[in-house]
Order: structure tokens, then C-alpha cells, then sequence
């Protein structure tokens, strides 16, 4: 899938090195619920080659020209909906590519899968993926403890949902 600056791939292998380097890096872990820190080139490979399994859901690889600079995707939990997740490195923060990346995915969800409604959610100190989800017209739910690897321990975690007529509605399709 291409936006208008990025293109969303299918992980390899050869994306493990950069995978570990850039969701590695503590700050990034922290904010996911899944990525231990450290994280290790290793332990990158063995979760691309599940991804590429079909274990972790659909992936996709977030690339700018120069590079791989974060990963999204969506597991489904059930026959209407996925939960969807993202990061992107530090160095690439703060620059609108979450939202370009996550609105191409909530599109591919929809259309591909046809899922009724979306959810996602975000460590409570984590205020700009509250931003980037509100902006994509999700609807906070509430809250709930969430194992966060990096810091061993449960955090709070924000949920949200995104339907797809809400969707259609709200949110300018790339």
C-alpha cells in the first residue's frame, strides 16, 4: 500500500536489524504492550518469522525512501473486529507518519476484511497516540490494565473503537 509519503510492505527477515534497532530503543518499547527491552536482533527475526506465518495478525512494514521507520498492523478478535497497533522509531516522531500509516490500515481492514468496527489503544502516558487515534476518529471507551513488556508491569491502557460507517463519515480516505 502507498500513501502519500510512505509505503506499507509485508515484513522480511532483512527487516531485523532495523526492527530491533529502532523498536529496541526504550522509549519506543515502553509505549507497546508486547516489546521486552531490550530487544534483540534475535528476538526481532523470531517475531517476523511468526508474523510472516500468519501468527501476529496482518503486518505491515512502514517505509519512508530512505527506509523501514516503524511497523502496523491488526489481529482479528473476533469475526467483526481487529485490534490494531503501530510504532514508529524515535527519530521519525512527531511528524504526522503514524496517522498517514494507521488511516491506510484502517481502510485495508475495512475493505479487505470487512470488519464492523475497529479498536486500539494506548498506555495512558502516552498522549500522542491518544492524538493520532483521536484525529483518526476513534472514540475513547475507557480504561483497563495492560501487560507492558519493556516496563514488566501492568499500566493503564485508554481504548478506543472506530466503526466503519463512523469511519466513512469522519475520516478523509488517502
Amino acid at each position: 500500500m502507498k500513501t502519500q509519503r510512505l509505503t506499507l510492505r509485508p515484513a522480511a527477515l532483512a527487516d531485523a536489524a532495523r526492527v530491533s534497532m529502532l523498536a529496541g530503543d526504550f522509549d519506543v518499547a515502553c509505549m507497546t504492550g508486547t516489546i521486552p527491552h531490550p530487544y534483540s536482533e534475535q528476538m526481532a527475526a523470531e517475531w517476523i518469522a511468526g508474523a510472516l506465518e500468519g501468527e501476529e495478525g496482518v503486518v505491515f512494514m512502514i517505509e519512508r525512501q530512505e527506509g523501514l521507520i516503524g511497523c502496523t498492523g491488526y489481529r482479528a478478535m473476533a469475526a467483526d473486529y481487529a485490534e490494531l497497533g503501530y510504532w514508529i522509531g524515535k527519530p521519525y516522531w512527531g511528524r504526522g507518519y503514524a496517522t498517514e500509516a494507521v488511516l491506510a490500515l484502517i481502510a485495508h481492514a475495512f475493505d479487505a476484511d470487512g470488519f464492523d468496527f475497529l479498536m486500539a489503544g494506548h498506555f495512558a502516558d502516552n498522549p500522542a497516540s491518544a492524538a493520532v487515534l483521536r484525529k483518526l476518529g476513534f472514540v475513547a471507551q475507557g480504561g483497563e490494565l495492560r501487560d507492558c513488556a519493556a516496563r514488566s508491569a501492568q499500566m493503564e491502557c485508554v481504548t478506543y473503537r472506530l466503526g466503519r460507517a463512523q469511519a466513512l463519515a469522519n475520516v478523509r480516505w488517502p
